[in-house]
């Protein structure tokens, strides 16, 4: 009786090479999905406590201005000119 040889293709090593970058692309995409949920959909913190309030209404100009002129950012000629710019630049209401 004669033994016949099997043929079959040892993917083991493959594996071994495989299953690390599985691990760190699950790793990823879990960090990514966390990062995702906590920052909302821009992706960045927007240092208010409700994302969909940011969608709803923006900071005007003036009240960014403001806001820099109270925090102490600049100073009252800056804050001034910079105003008197603005209210040259506002459209005109029909």
């Amino acid at each position: 009786m004669e033994v016949g040889t099997v043929m079959y293709w040892d993917g083991g090593w493959a594996w071994m090479a495989f299953m690390p970058l599985l691990w760190i692309a699950l790793i990823g995409l879990a960090v990514w999905a966390v990062i995702r949920l906590t920052h909302g959909p821009s992706g960045g913190a927007s240092g208010h406590s409700h994302g969909w309030e940011d969608r709803e209404r923006r900071e005007t100009p003036e009240e960014i201005l403001d806001r820099r002129y109270a925090s102490g950012e600049i100073d009252t000629d800056t804050y001034t000119e910079a105003h008197e710019r603005l209210a040259a630049h506002r459209p005109r209401p029909r």
